[in-house]
């Protein structure tokens, strides 16, 4: 069975609302702009986690975790959440700062069983493409809680901070 973002953001909510914590993105992200067609897979520490494809204004974002897993911003929201602070590499690539912040809370076994969810379900993002989320992952998202996204645990503690 896979479940809307929709559905899981509402299952979320409250929790988010309540209990959830502010975090922000200690390392820097790569990125550059697309020419739109790519095809981004999204690959953590655990494996694949979803897939993307860029249209060109889209940026395609590096993580700098040991994973390096990459994932697509649409060019306005890449604009408003990050500035730029190393020009760009001969790949492409340049270095940003994260300016934003995000409200995220762990899927523990206890929680999941509060909210009827097994210890591993998929869900359909905002994208249209299926995302996988797991028992110890953190979900996430901006402070207006507008959408949830999986947060692999792994390249969680490795990218954000209180």
């Amino acid at each position: 069975m896979v479940i809307s973002q929709k559905d899981i953001l509402a299952k979320l909510h409250d929790a988010l609302q309540s209990e959830g914590v502010v975090y922000h993105k200690k390392l820097n992200i790569l990125a550059k702009k697309a020419l739109g067609g790519e095809r981004i897979i999204t690959i953590t520490g655990d494996g694949p986690e979803t897939s993307n494809q860029a249209r060109e204004g889209d940026y395609i974002v590096q993580n700098q975790t040991k994973a390096g897993e990459q994932y697509v911003v649409p060019g306005e929201e890449f604009l408003r959440k990050y500035e730029p602070v190393e020009a760009t590499a001969a790949d492409g690539f340049a270095e940003y700062r994260s300016l934003g912040e995000i409200v995220a809370i762990e899927l523990t076994a206890e929680r999941l069983h509060q909210l009827d969810l097994p210890e591993e379900f998929i869900f359909r993002t905002d994208w249209g493409e299926e995302m996988i989320a797991k028992e110890g992952d953190f979900m996430g998202g901006p402070a207006d809680l507008s959408e949830v996204y999986r947060l692999a645990r792994k390249e969680f503690f490795e990218t954000y901070s209180r």
